[in-house]
């Protein structure tokens, strides 16, 4: 029984490998990021919102140009006219008859074309589109804290994925080393040189690590699912990623550092959205300027009129040409104004507190990155040693086993450190490099370097 459970998971483990790994393309940093910029929702999204405020800078959303309309309409009227004449007679001393119009119809039409253009307006519509432009570099920045957030979300995954396929390399060597145990305890108990116990332990070691390897695999296909749905991709496709780190040069990491003032996201939108509040105190200033405007009309009118009983059928055509200039100064407008003026004064100093707090916290913020990325490379540089010291103490247990010094649970033991050495070593490789983009981040370079 305990050998054909081995068998089972040595198939299932086998059935998985091809499945991952038959079609499986391969997926550079430079693809993924590419893909994340086309595909991602949240960007797609982001980028919307830039288009909007762009489209709110146009000249046409600024007041600047004039208002022109158009109206014309028609009327139409039949009607029946009955007209008598009591006292009237004709020429033969008889009463005259009364006078019927039947049918009679009357037609007008009319155009018209109006034009108004503000002249002066307070300085109101100069400002608001310094507002809305000032908006519009908002909506960039908040676009682009959405790709950085994105694009560290993606190697988040993207380098889970690396450090898993690392693993299920180690799980493999692990586990063929197991199986190569099997095969030698197996003909060591024909040959009578060990006991039935030996092959049980063995077949015990592959059956735990064949169960290894399947968790891991399954870690792996769920971390790939993962990364399809940030990169907007059919769920089932399957990939191969980059294993291989580079990391930023310790000098040019400490020049971003110190200019992360001038490039760090967070700050810059704080900054403009106290340049926004600033123009908002501008606008509803302008509330206490005059406003100017030009205006000018152009109309057109036509009567046809039918025959009455004194009056003959009759056309009018008439046309006039109008302009003028007008001035509107609210001298006073019961406070609102004054009211507007000190609340956006209020929304200003509220946006100069928001932006002091921002750089205080960022400034946390990166003095616990750098520290966090300095803790993690040493890490790594630590597991890196690790590695090197249980790979030579497990060479040293496979030659003792071979000779029969230790035992298989000695051995088994230097198997299982050097496991763990070489996973740990995985882990700190990528949670070093992920504490470095963390740091990229902060200093706002992220989309400015080499990934």
């Amino acid at each position: 029984m305990k050998s054909n459970s081995i068998s089972v998971f040595r198939i299932l483990v086998g059935l998985l490998l091809t499945l991952y790994t038959a079609t499986a393309q391969h997926l550079s940093k430079e693809e993924a990021v590419r893909l994340a910029l086309e595909h991602n929702f949240g960007i797609r999204i982001a980028q919307n919102t830039v288009a909007i405020a762009d489209n709110n800078t146009r000249i046409t959303n600024t007041g600047y140009l004039p208002s022109i309309a158009g109206d014309a309409g028609a009327t139409y009227q039949r009607s029946r006219t009955i007209t008598s004449f009591p006292d009237a007679v004709t020429q033969d001393g008889t009463p005259r008859g009364d006078d019927r119009q039947i049918g009679q119809e009357t037609q007008r039409y009319n155009a018209g074309l109006n034009l108004d253009y503000v002249l002066f307006d307070g300085l109101g519509r100069y400002y608001n589109y310094k507002r809305l432009k000032e908006q519009y570099n908002l909506s960039e920045l908040q676009a682009r804290e959405t790709i950085e957030n994105t694009i560290v979300q993606l190697f988040t995954v993207y380098y889970e994925i690396a450090r898993l396929a690392e693993n299920k390399k180690v799980l493999q060597e692990i586990l063929n080393i197991s199986k190569q145990r099997v095969t030698r305890a197996t003909y060591q108990f024909e040959y009578g040189q060990t006991t039935k116990l030996g092959v049980l332990n063995a077949q015990v070691d592959v059956a735990n690590d064949s169960v290894a390897m399947l968790n891991v695999q399954q870690q792996l296909a769920n971390a790939k699912r993962d990364l399809n749905v940030i990169l907007n991709q059919a769920l089932d496709r399957r990939y191969t990623v980059d294993t291989t780190l580079a990391f930023i040069a310790p000098l040019r990491l400490q020049d971003y550092i110190a200019t992360y003032k001038e490039y760090n996201a967070t700050l810059l939108r704080s900054r403009s959205n106290l340049a926004i509040s600033a123009y908002d105190v501008k606008v509803q200033k302008s509330g206490y300027l005059p406003v100017i405007g030009l205006n000018g009309q152009y109309g057109w009118n036509q009567s046809r009129n039918p025959p009455r009983a004194f009056f003959p059928a009759n056309i009018s055509n008439a046309a006039s040409l109008s302009a003028g200039i007008t001035l509107r100064w609210n001298f006073f407008d019961s406070g609102r104004t004054w009211t507007a003026v000190k609340n956006a004064k209020i929304a200003e100093r509220t946006q100069e507190y928001a932006k002091q707090q921002l750089e205080l916290e960022v400034d946390r913020d990166l003095k616990n990155a750098q520290e966090m990325y300095a803790n993690r490379m040493a890490i790594y540089t630590i597991e890196q040693q690790n590695v090197l010291t249980n790979q030579h103490n497990f060479d040293r247990s496979a030659e003792q086993f071979k000779l029969g010094q230790i035992t298989s649970i000695a051995f088994r033991q230097a198997q299982l450190n050097l496991q763990n050495a070489k996973t740990n070593k995985n882990t700190a490789k990528y949670n070093a490099k992920l504490a470095e983009l963390q740091v990229l981040q902060l200093t706002g370079r992220l989309l400015s370097v080499e990934f």
